[in-house]
């Protein structure tokens, strides 16, 4: 059975443009074989009527001449009767061997039939590279008279007729190929666009520009992107109009519990609140970032930046530092990249307890900017997971110490709305490290 499937998959075309190749240029080519071929039996009969046809007129008017003439008279008239595939010999002629073909039978019968079976007649095939046969009859004195046929076969074909053919392939296969060219190319852009599908990050639409069905299958899709994005807006606001409504009752239980008499149950009560709120005001977090918050790009100082957010951990007693000297300036959203920073500062101050800023220029301008942490890391299986919202990883980064899941998801969606991109790694000697590029 495998070795069935093998030879199967070795036969057959794996990309759809191949089999549609593949078909086009078999389907075309046997059409134009089939023609061909019916063309030249085509040829092939008629050669074959018009020498029968010229054997049974004239073949009967030239015996009856022959057989009229004195014998001495008869010789001067050969050339004259004879024709291009036959002649006369006065005589036996050559010896040859009987022959019973049906082509041979149908010659006979012709002859036969035109003299109106006068003459008893005997065909014989001579022995030779070229297809030969006589004839042989009795004239009415009893002279032997041969006929010496050869049989036409195909009308010669012009010396130019190859070049046609060949040309008529070549015609024939890029017509095969533009096919599938204007088949297949709409499939690959819609193929590649299903691939470039995000909805965090708008691009351009698809080309709705050619025939009927790549038109429809164009405007399908745009519109499914469109209700992609449309959804996951809805959900996002749904998510901040509950976290901002929760606000308010969050608020009156606070101010009960203040009010409450001192107790563990109260302090109880508090820290829960507290979570709660925080809760909140991450999900109300998540949902700007998602919309930015309509802060426009302006040139920094990539130095005075880095080092002012290191200082302000620092005047708060966290070990925050900055690798070696930061230079340049970079053109980006700085409320919006103080708190992707931020973010990935305070997860490293929480699981490592300190945090290092480096700062890379790049040859093709952009700028890398990594916090790095000697922490646990991450396992390489959930790399991708954590920029998810609500996404936590237990148990090393679980409730107890703090977070909701959605520092990675804010800080990500933060990324995308300065025109950059995030990647968080495991380094190889321990410890985690997220970066984050600016164009």
């Amino acid at each position: 059975m495998k070795d069935r499937d093998t030879g199967r998959l070795l036969a057959w075309p794996s990309t759809l443009r191949a089999r549609i190749f593949f078909i086009l240029f078999v389907g075309l080519a046997g059409a134009y074989g089939l023609s061909f071929g019916v063309l030249y039996l085509e040829r092939y009969m008629s050669a074959k009527a018009v020498m029968l046809g010229t054997l049974e007129r004239d073949v009967a008017t030239s015996i009856a001449v022959l057989d009229r003439l004195p014998v001495n008279e008869r010789a001067n008239f050969i050339d004259w009767l004879s024709r291009g595939n036959y002649r006369f010999v006065l005589g036996e002629g050559l010896k040859g061997v009987p022959d019973t073909s049906p082509r041979s039978a149908e010659i006979a019968a012709r002859i036969e039939e035109a003299v109106d079976h006068r003459y008893p007649l005997r065909i014989e095939a001579i022995p030779g590279d070229v297809v030969r046969l006589q004839a042989h009859l009795t004239l009415s004195d009893g002279s032997p008279l041969t006929i010496d046929i050869t049989p036409r076969g195909v009308m010669p074909v012009a010396d130019w007729l190859p070049y046609i053919f060949v040309l008529q392939m070549v015609l024939l296969v890029l017509c095969a190929w533009l096919a599938v060219r204007q088949t297949i190319r709409p499939l690959s852009a819609l193929a590649a666009a299903a691939d470039a599908l995000d909805p965090n990050r708008p691009g351009p639409a698809l080309s709705e520009v050619g025939p009927s069905e790549v038109a429809h299958a164009a405007r399908a899709f745009n519109a499914m992107r469109e209700r992609i994005a449309h959804y996951l807006e809805e959900r996002v606001q749904m998510l901040a109009a509950i976290s901002h409504d929760l606000q308010t009752p969050i608020t009156r239980m606070q101010l009960r519990a203040d009010l409450a008499d001192d107790s563990p149950e109260k302090d109880k009560l508090v820290s829960d609140l507290g979570e709660v709120e925080r809760l909140v005001q991450d999900g109300i977090a998540y949902a700007r970032s998602s919309h930015g918050n309509g802060e426009k790009t302006s040139r920094i100082d990539l130095a005075s930046f880095i080092d002012s957010i290191a200082y302000d951990y620092q005047d708060t007693g966290k070990a925050v530092t900055v690798l070696g000297v930061v230079q340049g300036t970079a053109v980006t959203k700085p409320h919006a990249l103080r708190r992707i920073l931020t973010n990935f500062i305070d997860n490293a101050l929480k699981f490592a307890g300190s945090a290092e800023i480096g700062v890379e220029r790049r040859e093709d301008g952009s700028t890398v900017i990594t916090v790095l942490d000697r922490g646990p890391g991450i396992p390489e299986d959930q790399l991708e997971a954590v920029m998810q919202p609500f996404f936590r990883l237990e148990p090393s980064r679980n409730r107890e110490t703090g977070g909701s899941g959605l520092g990675l998801a804010i800080a990500q969606q933060l990324v995308l709305s300065i025109g950059g991109s995030v990647r968080i790694y495991n380094r190889a000697d321990g410890g985690l490290a997220a970066e984050v590029t600016v164009r």
